[in-house]
C-alpha cells in the first residue's frame, strides 16, 4: 500500500477509504458467506465510484477548458467523452498497477475479473473518489493530470463521436439511418449496465456501457469498423 500511495501521490489519512476503493463487490459478498447483503455493494467501491465519476468529469472538463481556449462545447465534449471512456480508464488503471491492488472474491479471481475493462475503470473512478474525500480536489487533480497526460497529448483534433461517424458513413452511401435498440438494461440505479444493438448497412453490432448513450457509441464504433472492413474498396485502401 505504501508503494501504491507513493505512485498516486497521496498518503491517506483514512486508509479505510483506499481499502474500500480497491474492494470489488464480489469480495464483500464472499465475506458475507454468499448471503445477499441488505445494501448491495455495501463496503465495496461502488459508492466511491459514484462520486469519483463526477470528480473525473469535472477535472477533465477543467483541463480541456484550459488547454483549448478557442474550442466550443461540441469539440470539448467529444474530447471529454473519449478521455472518460471505459477503455481509456482501464488502460490508465493498468498503468497504475490497479489490477494487482484489487480485492476480489476467489471465484472471480479464477476467471480473471481483476483485469477486465469494466472492473478496472470502476476501480479507477473509485480511487479518484477516495482521493477527493481524503485529500481534496487537488489530490485528485494530481492523479488525473499525471495519469491522463499521454492520452490528452495524443488528441490533436477532437475525436469524432462514433454515432456521428456511423451516420455520416451510411448517408454518404445512400443507406437508411442507423437504428438503435435496447437489448438489456440491468443493475442497480447507481451502477446500471446497458447493452445496445445498432442496425445499419445490413449489419448488426452490440455495445455495453454504464449508460445508454455510451453503449450506443460503443455499438456504433464496432459496427462502423465492421462496415469499413467489409465494404467495397476496403482491400484497395489497405494496399494504398
Amino acid at each position: 500500500m505504501t508503494v501504491f500511495e507513493t505512485r498516486i501521490g497521496h498518503t491517506f489519512a483514512n486508509p479505510e477509504l483506499l481499502s474500500e476503493a480497491l474492494t470489488h463487490r464480489s469480495a464483500v459478498n464472499q465475506r458475507g458467506g454468499g448471503r445477499r447483503p441488505k445494501n448491495r455493494g455495501a463496503g465495496s467501491n461502488e459508492r466511491l465510484e459514484f462520486i469519483g465519476d463526477r470528480v473525473l468529469g469535472l477535472l477533465i472538463a477543467e483541463w480541456l477548458f484550459e488547454r483549448y481556449p478557442d474550442e466550443q462545447e461540441g469539440a470539448l465534449g467529444s474530447r471529454l467523452a473519449h478521455l472518460v471512456s471505459r477503455d481509456v480508464l482501464a488502460g490508465i488503471a493498468a498503468d497504475l498497477g490497479l489490477p494487482d491492488m484489487l480485492t476480489v472474491a476467489g471465484h472471480e479471481e479464477r476467471i480473471g475479473i481483476r483485469h477486465t475493462a469494466n472492473v478496472l475503470a470502476d476501480a479507477l473512478e473509485a480511487l479518484l473518489g477516495a482521493l477527493y474525500l481524503d485529500g481534496g480536489l487537488d489530490k485528485a487533480r494530481y492523479l488525473v493530470r499525471k495519469g491522463w497526460q499521454d492520452n490528452i497529448g495524443r488528441q490533436v483534433a477532437p475525436p469524432k463521436d462514433s454515432k456521428t461517424a456511423l451516420q455520416e458513413w451510411v448517408l454518404a452511401r445512400g443507406m437508411p439511418l442507423p437504428v438503435y435498440e435496447v437489448v438489456s438494461a440491468e443493475g442497480p440505479s447507481h451502477a446500471p449496465d446497458f447493452v445496445i444493438a445498432v442496425h445499419a448497412g445490413g449489419c448488426r453490432a452490440e455495445g455495453r456501457a454504464g449508460n445508454k448513450r455510451a453503449a450506443e457509441s460503443a455499438a456504433a464504433a464496432v459496427l462502423l469498423a465492421e462496415l469499413e472492413k467489409t465494404s467495397p474498396g476496403a482491400d484497395r485502401r489497405k494496399k494504398s
